[in-house]
């Protein structure tokens, strides 16, 4: 890290409910606290958290925040002007041909983050071999700054045709634009590559976000003292500097779900499984990933119907988790999210809610013992669940018993959760029966087992912390900084060497820059890639560069669509460097391997918490009835702290802990390794 002292590292996930924190304290033991979240303020939780860990030393702190995710879906991030070339002020609005819903003639298109009066054009034009057409004309970029002062907004987009080929013009509007004193964001320093849509949505939404990120990070920063030093994580995997994260937070959009794939993967490695699917399902949602050897990102995803074009981990979010709600359609098919019940009023057991959730149906059937949840601090109301279910029913004019009602909630959700777990690999050319399912999340190891039998899945593995993972993932994480440059050339039997060597140094120039300046110490790790597609082709494909990387490209076009153009032309799309300095949390253990785990998960129902203590839960009967494929069962309960390492278990059984529960089917064997890992085994 930055400086030369080493003091304590605190990794913290904000979520809706919960606010998780993992560090490892000063004698090497893996810790965990758990406080109930402050929506109104976010900062509020993290400090009475850290007050807790470390009152009165020094400490860094690994922050994963849902700041800027909250902000797009909520659409409340600042008033926003976009300043483009002339006659291109609607290229936002417009966007791509692709409609998400065909048939459907009343969908709303979603409305662009800059409305119609706040989009601007100046007259310039650069060729798009970079060549000056029309520099700004000094009149044009007084009356722009006028024109754009009586809108008054906070931030401002600059997004020119073609700045990723030359960032001139780019440069002398933003330099005259800096009177305004608001935030700029600059298309050619966040997104030099071109599809002049994706760039442009890429900065407008960096420019939306970032008075909010820089409020919330400097609140942050003035609630933590002096005594702090602050980074946040990336939606690529990797964490930076507070002051990078408010200079372009568009790549902190995944920030938490990006922390629980490097736990996942971090995890599977210690018990030797490097090609999984990680599985994170929370209250709310389910995020889905698959790892092969090593963590990739994407280029292209879309958050709350709004492209974005900075590197970010390939997550699949769908609308299923514990607080999804049912509901019955029109035509009296069984119907469940993506509206959540939340934290407030949350399910029907917590004590408030009135519409049936996943949880409900989870503790009908069993599969939740209401006196073991999170540690026995705060008991399920199981009569509540039954009452209040029983009267909706009814109300619903359903015939449907309570038992079949919450099995055939369970039967949706998996099938969604199913399909999210599809489309990472069968779809994308990976075959799911090679690869282990990794279940975090509070929820994920009550559906873990029956989705990984539904897709002949061979390994379940539910890591230590579950409930915690992203925040272990995120003390875990390395520095990383990503690059990038569109050169769209045509090569024919041999990559072009001389001049692929120019543009990656410049790129690796800019990289060893940036960490100079944010005074990051440690050895460099370059990471080089290119985008390649066959002339004519609308997509590419990202591989890592080599002397080979055209064979690499067709040999990866058949594996993921089932042919190859031999001979076609290649183009040769964009450059891409990862830089990487790895994390002192990295060099210090693996994620907890040969560690001992010291979870500390005391908490009552008004949310304080209690360090140093052990859970008092206690087991009152070693069989419970849970109920499977429709039959009642005498199910063993374990408490996972009782588990015996390499000792073999069976199931039907129940695994409870602070953080999660896990439900094992009759006829599936499970163990605890030596990386403190549960291992189901399902084939």
């Amino acid at each position: 890290m930055p400086r030369r002292s080493h003091p304590l590292r605190i990794a913290v996930d904000t979520g809706g409910t919960f606010t998780d924190c993992v560090w490892i304290d000063r004698t090497g033991r893996l810790r965990m606290l758990k406080v109930f979240s402050t929506p109104g303020d976010h900062s509020q939780a993290i400090s009475e958290a850290v007050g807790k860990i470390n009152p009165h030393g020094e400490f860094v702190l690994l922050h994963g925040t849902t700041v800027g995710t909250n902000t797009l879906l909520e659409r409340k991030g600042a008033r926003t002007a976009l300043v483009t070339t002339a006659g291109f002020e609607d290229a936002i609005e417009i966007g791509r041909q692709a409609r998400p819903k065909l048939y459907d003639f009343f969908f709303d298109q979603v409305e662009p983050l800059v409305p119609g009066d706040l989009r601007f054009g100046i007259e310039e034009r650069t060729a798009s071999d970079g060549t000056i057409l029309k520099s700004p004309d000094a009149g044009d970029l007084d009356a722009l700054i006028e024109k754009i002062g009586a809108q008054h907004p906070e931030s401002i987009a600059v997004s020119l045709l073609f700045s990723f080929a030359n960032r001139k013009n780019e440069l002398a509007v933003a330099e005259a634009l800096t009177t305004c004193g608001v935030a700029l964001s600059i298309s050619h320093r966040i997104l030099p590559e071109f599809r002049e849509y994706e760039r442009t949505s890429t900065v407008v939404i960096n420019a939306y976000l970032q008075p909010v990120m820089q409020k919330y990070l400097e609140h942050l920063r003035q609630r933590a003292g002096l005594r702090s030093r602050i980074f946040v994580m990336q939606s690529s995997g990797g964490i930076t500097s507070l002051a990078s994260a408010a200079r372009e937070p568009v790549r902190t959009v995944l920030s938490g779900p990006a922390g629980g794939v490097v736990g996942a993967a971090a995890s599977a490695r210690n018990s030797g499984f490097k090609r999984i699917i990680a599985f994170d399902m929370g209250g709310t949602s389910t995020d889905v990933s698959l790892v092969e050897e090593a963590i990739t990102t994407a280029g292209h995803f879309a958050i709350a119907g709004l492209p974005i074009g900075v590197p970010m981990l390939d997550i699949h979010t769908v609308g299923a988790g514990g607080g999804s709600i049912a509901r019955f359609d029109a035509g009296g098919a069984l119907r469940v999210g993506p509206e959540s019940a939340g934290a407030d009023p949350g399910p029907i057991c917590y004590g408030r809610g009135n519409q049936p959730t996943v949880t409900d149906a989870n503790l009908l059937l069993g599969r939740l013992q209401p006196q073991y949840f999170l540690g026995g601090e705060f008991a399920l109301d199981l009569d509540r669940a039954h009452c209040v279910t029983r009267d909706w029913l009814k109300q619903q004019g359903s015939s449907l018993t309570l038992e079949n009602f919450a099995a055939g909630v369970i039967r949706v959700v998996n099938a969604t959760m199913e399909k999210a777990i599809r489309v990472v690999s069968i779809e994308r050319g990976r075959d799911p029966r090679e690869f282990a399912l990794v279940a975090f999340g509070g929820a994920g190891g009550l559906h873990a087992c029956a989705l990984a039998e539904a897709l002949s899945i061979p390994r379940v593995i539910v890591p230590a912390l579950p409930g915690a993972l992203s925040a272990l993932g995120i003390l875990f994480s390395d520095v990383v900084k990503d690059y990038s440059r569109t050169v769209l050339w045509r090569v024919a039997d041999t990559i072009p060497t001389e001049k692929l060597e120019r543009e990656f140094f410049a790129l690796k120039r800019q990289a060893d820059n940036d960490f100079r300046r944010e005074g990051w110490q440690g050895r460099i790790h370059y990471q080089f890639s290119v985008d390649l597609r066959y002339r004519g082709q609308g997509y590419e494909l990202n591989l890592p560069l080599s002397k080979h990387v055209l064979k690499d490209f067709e040999r990866e076009h058949h594996r993921r669509y089932g042919y190859a153009h031999a001979g076609r032309e290649i183009e040769l799309v964009t450059l891409r460097v990862r830089a990487i300095v790895k994390s002192p949390g990295a060099r210090a253990g693996n994620m907890g391997h040969g560690k001992k785990m010291n979870h500390e998960r005391e908490m009552n129902h008004v949310g304080t918490a209690a360090l140093g203590r052990p859970s008092r839960a206690k087991l009152g009967s070693p069989k419970a009835p849970v109920i499977f494929d429709g039959k009642k069962l005498a199910t063993n309960i374990y408490a996972r702290a009782e588990l015996q390492s390499g000792r073999k278990y069976s199931g039907p059984a129940i695994v409870t802990e602070y953080s999660a529960t896990t439900v094992i089917p009759p006829a599936k064997f499970f163990h605890l390794d030596r990386a403190s890992n549960l291992i189901v085994t399902i084939r």
